[in-house]
C-alpha cells in the first residue's frame, strides 16, 4: 500500500469539489435568464459530472412552440454552471446532447482537475449574481467602441456573431419588434400564457414579479414586453425611454437544437460581460418569436439565423427575479 504522506505528487489523485460546492455552482446556474423567468432546467449531480436537462413542462407553447427559446435558456444555464465550477477552481468540460437516447439531456458538464482562473473568467464569475434583465429607461450615452468590441468578442467566444445595428437597421428592428408585439397580443392563448407567469407571482419562485416589470414607455416606442398588461391594479408611472437605443442582434450559423444551446451560451457570456462593464441589458425576444419577422432579421442564404435581439446601455440597477430552490431543480443522483 502506498503511503500518501510520502508519495510523489503525481500519485495523489487531484481533489474533487465537494457535493456542497457543486450544489452551490448549480444554484448559480439557476440565475441564468429564461423566457418569462420560466427556469426550464433540471440538474443531476453524479460522480464527477453534472447533467443538465430541459424541463419541457415549462415550455411556453404559444411563444415558443419549437422549444428554441427553452434551449437557449438551458444553454445560458449550462455556461453559468461551467463558469461557477471554474470559479470554484476546477476545469469544466461541456458536452452538448451527449446521449441520443435522452433528448432532454441537453448537456453533460464534466468536473475536471483543479485549474487556475483567468482574469477574464474571474470577471464573468463575479458578474453572475448581478446580472438582471432591466426593463427601465437607459441614459442617452453612447457605448464606447472598445466596450462594443468586448461584447462582440464575448459572442465570438461561443461561435456566435453579435452585430450592432446602425441607425437605419435599428429603427427597422424596433419597427419589426413593435409589429411582432402587436401580433402576439392578438394571438389566441397569449394572454393566458402571460398571466401564468405574471399574475400574482409574488408568492412564487419563478415568473416576473411586479418589482421587475418596469414603467410604461411614455412614447410607446421601446419594444419591451408589457408584463403589466394583465395587472390593471399595478400603478406604473410612464417614463421616457432613450430615443436612440443600442440594439444588437445575436446570430448563429445553423438553426438546429445544438445551435440554440450554443446561442444560449453566447447570450449569457454577452450578458455577463455587459454586467461586468456596468451595463444594463434587455433581451427583446418578440421579433424572433414570429417566424416571418425572424426571417427578416436573419441571413438565411448564408445559413445565419437571428436568435435574440438585445438592448444594451447604461441604466439604473434592476431588481432580481425569484429563483426556484435546489429542491425543485435537482434530480436524484441514481448512484
Amino acid at each position: 500500500m502506498t503511503d500518501r504522506r510520502t508519495a510523489p505528487p503525481g500519485d495523489i489523485p487531484p481533489p474533487r469539489p465537494t457535493r456542497e460546492t457543486i450544489e452551490g455552482c448549480v444554484r448559480s446556474a439557476t440565475t441564468a435568464p429564461s423566457l418569462h423567468n420560466s427556469q426550464p432546467w433540471l440538474f443531476r449531480i453524479r460522480e464527477g459530472v453534472v447533467d443538465v436537462y430541459a424541463d419541457p413542462r415549462r415550455q411556453l407553447e404559444v411563444l415558443d412552440p419549437t422549444g428554441r427559446e427553452l434551449l437557449i435558456s438551458v444553454g445560458a444555464a449550462v455556461l453559468t454552471l461551467a463558469l461557477a465550477l471554474r470559479g470554484a477552481g476546477h476545469r469544466a468540460d461541456i458536452g452538448i446532447f451527449p446521449d441520443d437516447g435522452q433528448p432532454d439531456l441537453v448537456a453533460r458538464v464534466t468536473v475536471g482537475h483543479p485549474a487556475p482562473l483567468s482574469s477574464a473568467e474571474e470577471s464573468l464569475v463575479a458578474a453572475i449574481p448581478h446580472r438582471h434583465t432591466n426593463r427601465y429607461p437607459f441614459t442617452s450615452s453612447s457605448l464606447p467602441a472598445d466596450t462594443l468590441e468586448q461584447l462582440i468578442d464575448a459572442a465570438r467566444h461561443e461561435a456566435a456573431v453579435l452585430t450592432v445595428a446602425n441607425p437605419v437597421s435599428r429603427n427597422a428592428i424596433i419597427g419589426l419588434s413593435q409589429a411582432a408585439d402587436r401580433r402576439q397580443r392578438a394571438t389566441g392563448g397569449y394572454r393566458a400564457e402571460l398571466a401564468r407567469w405574471t399574475t400574482h407571482r409574488t408568492q412564487h419562485h419563478d415568473g416576473v414579479p411586479p418589482s421587475a416589470i418596469g414603467p410604461w414607455d411614455a412614447m410607446e416606442i421601446m419594444p419591451i414586453r408589457d408584463f403589466g398588461l394583465l395587472q390593471p391594479h399595478l400603478t406604473r408611472a410612464p417614463e421616457t425611454f432613450e430615443t436612440h437605443p443600442t440594439i444588437m442582434v445575436l446570430t448563429t450559423v445553423g438553426d438546429v437544437r445544438t445551435d440554440w444551446v450554443r446561442a444560449g451560451q453566447a447570450l449569457q457570456r454577452v450578458l455577463l460581460t455587459a454586467t461586468w462593464l456596468n451595463l444594463a441589458t434587455t433581451p427583446i425576444s418578440q421579433p424572433v418569436e414570429i417566424p416571418a419577422i425572424r426571417t427578416q432579421l436573419s441571413d438565411t442564404a448564408k445559413g445565419r439565423w437571428a436568435q435574440m435581439v438585445l438592448r444594451i446601455g447604461y441604466g439604473r440597477p434592476a431588481a432580481a427575479t425569484p429563483r426556484r430552490p435546489l429542491s425543485e431543480v435537482l434530480l436524484p443522483s441514481n448512484e
